[in-house]
């Protein structure tokens, strides 16, 4: 295995230098100085080290100001590239990225019931050798392989824990970090899918100066995440998931499991939510397209009721609103306690129609506290389903610039 990857920039002035270049397409010596309050020699020096190793190069000239017109410099996007692997529980998904954060190639899989772990890592390392072979990368090249997983999960022993809800057995104390460093000879990183994906949200806004974020990805789950001053926050055991047992009404609709809540929240605002509510008004004789596109399967699925609602059958988009309006009571309840700047909403509830996404966000905005003097910004993100496998690669080209 290559050297670590926070030993590719020896010195932590040269690692903050470069994270100034990398969260910008191309900048200025100047621009550097005002940034960095380093001296002119000193940034001359670090500038120096940075092209040496092949990280920068100049790219240029910017504007005038009424002396000699400014060298720029941009990162170098061939320095190295990093893979990015999401699992979730109905697809997952690989991306690769350059050092500048381009995406050269994304390859999805069904997580059908013959999706065991040994069978998708077997896939995963064909792909990631496929890719190298194709672009005839050096293992000098190749920096890490970042996962962004469905918790709970063990992020320092880089174990898949007890997920819930997985089409396909053996998924439970899954030893991944381990498995796939073997496997492809590189470093591997975990991080529950949700961190992962407001990674990458966090990238797509780095000219923006958004500071305080919140990330929420609905889905057969709830899954959230929360960065405040550009840092993650993390609790003392991961439990992504946690979110789905907020309780909206206490002697409400009985758990999906044995030890949830009554009245949690993922009962009522989730795939597994609206299919039981939809399967339910059909058999109690309430009269829809839903059973003409179910046909001879009798069972609705996701996927029928986004067809129903797409064709704007009234029974579809009844249940798809009343689950959005739950949504966004909860959604309502993390906006009081957390206070976000901006909420990236995430996942195939909000990315399969815009019902779900405007419902929820117009509910949570009618119950926050102190609104309008408190405003929010609600996106469905940069990235989309994308989102979770691109912000796990960006975990590896972090690691790069970090000093602790």
């Amino acid at each position: 295995m290559d050297k670590s990857l926070d030993q590719h920039i020896p010195s932590s002035k040269a690692k903050e230098i470069f994270q100034f270049i990398r969260r910008t397409d191309e900048i200025s010596k100047l621009d550097l100085l005002q940034y960095s309050g380093l001296t002119v020699s000193t940034l001359t020096r670090v500038l120096e080290e940075l092209t040496t190793l092949g990280l920068i190069a100049e790219c240029g000239f910017g504007a005038s100001t009424g002396g000699r017109r400014p060298i720029l410099y941009r990162v170098v996007p061939d320095y190295g590239y990093a893979f990015g692997l999401d699992i979730s529980r109905t697809s997952s998904r690989l991306v690769m990225l350059d050092m500048a954060g381009n995406k050269l190639g994304t390859c999805e899989w069904e997580m059908t019931a013959l999706m065991t772990p040994e069978y998708l890592l077997a896939e995963v390392t064909k792909q990631i050798k496929h890719w190298t072979g194709k672009h005839k990368l050096s293992p000098d090249k190749v920096l890490g392989l970042g996962i962004g997983a469905v918790g709970p999960l063990d992020r320092f022993e880089g174990v898949i824990l007890q997920p819930s809800f997985f089409p396909s057995p053996g998924w439970e104390n899954v030893s991944i970090v381990n498995d796939l460093e073997r496997q492809l000879n590189m470093p591997v990183m975990l991080d529950n899918g949700a961190n992962t994906a407001i990674r990458a949200e966090a990238w797509a806004n780095r000219t923006r100066d958004v500071r305080h974020m919140l990330y929420v990805h609905v889905g057969i789950g709830l899954r959230s995440a929360m960065m405040s001053e550009g840092k993650l926050i993390y609790g003392a055991v991961d439990m992504e998931g946690s979110l789905g047992q907020m309780i909206i009404q206490a002697d409400g609709i009985p758990p999906r499991t044995g030890n949830g809540n009554y009245g949690c929240l993922e009962s009522y605002a989730t795939v597994y939510a609206i299919e039981r509510e939809a399967n339910a008004l059909v058999r109690m004789g309430r009269r829809s397209l839903l059973e003409q596109i179910a046909g001879a399967s009798s069972t609705i699925s996701y996927a029928h009721i986004m067809e129903a609602l797409r064709r704007r059958d009234p029974l579809a988009t009844e249940i798809v609103t009343q689950a959005a309006t739950y949504f966004g009571i909860g959604l309502a309840n993390l906006l009081n306690v957390l206070h976000p700047e901006k909420v990236v909403l995430g996942g195939p509830l909000m990315n399969a129609n815009d019902l779900f996404f405007y419902t929820a966000t117009q509910t949570a905005i009618r119950k926050t506290y102190h609104y309008p003097q408190y405003q929010v910004m609600f996106s469905k993100g940069s990235y989309g389903d994308e989102a979770l496998a691109i912000g796990a690669a960006f975990m590896i080209l972090d690691k790069i610039t970090t000093t602790a």
